[in-house]
């Protein structure tokens, strides 16, 4: 049995705030989740002064303001990250954090010292930027919304390019070759993890194509996972049972706070469930033998039937479709044993209902 690794993502959910910050972790712990994820940037490295809002972004948070506005309120203080890691080990909970610029980026790994980073959706194509994620050695989780197959092993041919310590690029050919190296599949295998995405929030279910999870494992032999944008935790559930090895899900103290992902956040109590939906459904796969299980063993012969007497039989008298037939429990012969008893003689007189 395999743990799912589930993500409890924070965001910008704290709204600028240290003290909700801390607030999440404990919810995120409480709830289950193995991991805790913020989002970790500098507002003028990321976003330009006149940068239009996402559209989702329009119908949750002013619409007089721009995105740049909206982000700087959003930013957590760096100053907080110490206190807040302290509180996610003290509660049993990885703290992580997703980095959307260099400068966060090194923050994360040279102040932090975060072992893993998330990157987003939004990076994928930001070829630098995976570059500079792969040469801090980490083990990468890459989220895969808005991309296809091609940008996807673009980028993965990028982070081989960063971990092979490679030198400095000079074409995207170099990365192409990179890829196709014979230490390449093993080595993003044990660093890398894709994640399966739909980049709307809320994301509409018709839209999920949650199949495409299964697409990526055969694609590039990576271990894969889910990071959803749906209402409700179904998808989630069924991301677990399709094999997910990561789940990414946003949360919330509370889905009507003000800010751009609230309304598309579990609450608490749903985050419990989710975590512990998925746990069920991680006991639930199991180990794929197809054979009856130690409680089944139990009920074999209470559920099954043997060969009993139909009616009251003599000894010698040969058995036949009227005198034989398949009661519980199974304690006897095998129903299966009827064609090769029909005809045969009785060696003993049965009473009705007596097994053979």
């Amino acid at each position: 049995m395999k743990k799912v690794y589930v993500i409890a993502e924070a965001g910008v959910n704290h709204n600028g705030s240290a003290e909700t910050a801390e607030k999440l972790i404990k919810i995120a712990a409480e709830a289950g989740a193995d991991a805790v994820k913020f989002q970790t940037y500098r507002t003028e490295l990321l976003v330009s002064a006149d940068a239009p809002k996402a559209d989702y972004q329009k119908e949750t948070t002013s619409k007089t303001e721009s995105q740049y506005e909206m982000l700087r309120k959003l930013e957590l203080p760096r100053e907080a990250y110490p206190h807040l890691m302290s509180v996610a080990k003290a509660t049993g909970i990885d703290f992580l954090s997703t980095p959307f610029e260099k400068d966060s980026l090194n923050f994360l790994i040279e102040d932090c010292g975060l072992a893993l980073i998330k990157l987003p959706s939004g990076e994928i194509t930001n070829g630098p930027f995976l570059l500079a994620a792969a040469r801090t050695g980490r083990k990468i989780i890459l989220s895969a919304g808005m991309s296809n197959l091609s940008e996807i092993e673009t980028a993965l041919g990028v982070l081989a390019f960063g971990y092979l310590e490679q030198g400095e690029p000079t074409s995207r050919r170099d990365f192409a070759r990179a890829y196709v190296e014979a230490q390449t599949q093993g080595l993003l295998a044990q660093k890398v993890t894709l994640l399966h995405c739909t980049t709307e929030y809320p994301a509409p279910f018709d839209e999920v194509n949650l199949n495409a999870m299964d697409t990526l494992r055969r694609a590039f032999m990576l271990p894969v996972g889910y990071s959803d944008h749906t209402p409700g935790t179904a998808v989630a559930l069924a991301a677990a049972a399709l094999g997910a090895e990561v789940i990414e899900k946003h949360f919330t103290a509370d889905r009507n706070l003000p800010g751009p992902d609230h309304a598309a956040s579990l609450e608490p109590t749903e985050l419990g469930e989710m975590v512990r939906g998925i746990r069920q459904i991680e006991r639930a796969l199991g180990d794929s033998r197809k054979m009856p299980r130690l409680r089944e063993q139990n009920n074999i012969n209470a559920a099954r039937k043997s060969l009993t007497a139909a009616r009251s039989i003599r000894r010698g008298e040969p058995f036949t479709a009227e005198n034989l037939c398949a009661k519980r429990p199974g304690f006897g012969r095998s129903p299966m044993e009827y064609w090769e008893l029909l005809g045969q003689k009785a060696a003993k007189d049965y009473a009705a209902d007596e097994p053979i």
